[in-house]
């Protein structure tokens, strides 16, 4: 009998628990206190979950996509040229600084330059075409096709291989207006890990 009592307490006091803390939350909520300006950055405890919550649904929401076989010469170049136009203005490149406006994003962008040591080509493709939530980065899916996704997936992938110099030299020598006419650096196709 007394057992009984005791557990009837203790799941009473669990539901008061649970009850208290929601309305806590509530209140915390409403009350306005959080400081949602992109001028102050977020506590070490906000910044770890919503990052592990993003790694975490990106590998998973990116499993079941398939990768192409290979990386080629023609589809760096025009994977540079579509990073070039919508990515270089928030994640840089190799001796490309992000623009200065991006200073003002919480978070802020990160540079790519070793995106492809950290993500797999269908996790990197899944967040260029999804975007990820408060943070910025957009949904390319009605913008880009899955092809030029693909293809500066295929830019990431390379040019962390590449001289530091080759995005500017390919900037320079005006490789997007010319894709056809103008010789590129030898590139085998790669396989994708």
């Amino acid at each position: 009998m007394r057992r009984h009592k005791l557990l009837y307490l203790l799941v009473g006091a669990a539901i008061a628990a649970a009850l208290l803390a929601g309305l806590g939350a509530l209140a915390y909520i409403k009350s306005g206190v959080f400081n949602v300006g992109a001028t102050k950055p977020h506590t070490k405890l906000t910044q770890w979950v919503t990052e592990e919550t993003m790694i975490h649904s990106i590998r998973s929401h990116a499993k079941g996509i398939e990768v192409p076989a290979s990386v080629t010469q023609p589809t760096v170049v025009r994977g540079f040229c579509t990073y070039e136009t919508h990515c270089v203005a928030c994640h840089g490149a190799a001796a490309v600084a992000r623009q200065h406006w991006v200073s003002g994003l919480e978070p802020q962008p990160p540079y790519l330059l070793d995106a492809a040591d950290r993500w797999r080509p269908r996790e990197l493709f899944w967040i260029a075409k999804n975007g990820i939530k408060m943070t910025g980065m957009p949904s390319w899916r009605d913008s880009l096709s899955d092809q030029q996704i693909w293809e500066v997936v295929d830019w990431l992938e390379v040019s962390r291989r590449m001289p530091s110099e080759t995005y500017l030299q390919w900037r320079a020598d005006g490789r997007c207006k010319a894709l056809s006419r103008l010789p590129s650096p030898a590139l085998s196709p790669i396989p994708h890990p």
